[in-house]
């Protein structure tokens, strides 16, 4: 049995038709493909739009991430319901044009997810290094960033690759800051989001701004958007949340480059308290 979500303009120009058929049958500039996932742009009708297909894994694959403890992706299903999920929360991200979903056994499932583009955009991590962000901008990126991630976990969604070049700014919207979040086909939705996840995805913007010129009083801006609360009871009642984010970071650099950040805004500080 298959499950569809089909709007426009595809919903007029599939109208009557397969739409398994008709999202198989497309090609356009591809931008991803391995294994059973395909990731192109198309233009249709003078717009631009993402294609994420996904084609059946195999139980070997599946068991094949079950013993390496992490989770399959086994279609797109998830990021359609976290894209849905953030909207209705009017966190700004990606606008689901056209979904699928067909077969249950999810070692055979097939999907598809199409997204409308998003224009005149640039990540927060081509931003950085463009030399473009001054101290007002900063300030606003910073409380967005922050607002965005604590809105979505505490809706209970994570993201699992929560890296700053998956936040994207709406340029010709300056000086207003809209921060779009992507690339969430590894999101996962629940009533909480386990400590670990939420630890992760905050280390993971911690971990991919760890070489940007951030203070402090920065991270404890970020803090302060991310949570909510006023910062000094934040600091007081979740240090163990906030350390073990620190932490995790500093494991990931060390894992990517081998070696401690030479930047580190912290610098001990979660430790000495």
């Amino acid at each position: 049995m298959a499950k569809t979500d089909i709007r426009s303009p595809f919903d007029r120009l599939w109208s009557g038709k397969d739409p398994f058929a008709e999202v198989f049958a497309l090609e356009g500039e591809e931008f991803r493909n391995v294994k059973n996932r395909r990731t192109f742009r198309i233009e249709v009708e003078g717009k631009g739009f993402f294609v994420k297909i996904h084609r059946e894994v195999g139980w070997k694959e599946i068991f094949k991430n079950i013993f390496q403890f992490k989770l399959p992706v086994t279609g797109a299903g998830n990021e359609y319901r976290a894209l849905e999920k953030l909207n209705a929360l009017g966190v700004p991200t990606m606008e689901t044009a056209a979904y699928g979903e067909r077969n249950f056994n999810p070692a055979a499932k097939e999907s598809f997810l199409i997204t409308r583009e998003l224009t005149d955009v640039i990540s927060l991590e081509d931003l950085a290094v463009s030399g473009e962000i001054n101290g007002s901008l900063k300030l606003r990126l910073i409380r967005a960033l922050g607002s965005s991630a604590g809105i979505m976990h505490r809706s209970g969604i994570n993201h699992r690759d929560c890296y700053i070049c998956h936040y994207l700014l709406h340029r010709r919207l300056l000086p207003e800051v809209r921060l779009s979040v992507i690339d969430l086909h590894r999101a996962q939705i629940r009533r909480k989001v386990p400590f670990r996840y939420q630890v992760k995805d905050v280390a993971g913007l911690l971990f991919s701004a760890f070489d940007l010129p951030l203070s402090r009083r920065d991270v404890w801006r970020f803090i302060r958007a991310y949570s909510g609360h006023d910062l000094r009871l934040e600091l007081s009642e979740n240090r163990r949340f906030y350390l073990a984010v620190y932490r995790c970071a500093c494991k990931l650099y060390r894992k990517e480059y081998g070696k401690i950040p030479a930047h580190d805004p912290f610098a001990g500080e979660l430790e000495r308290k």
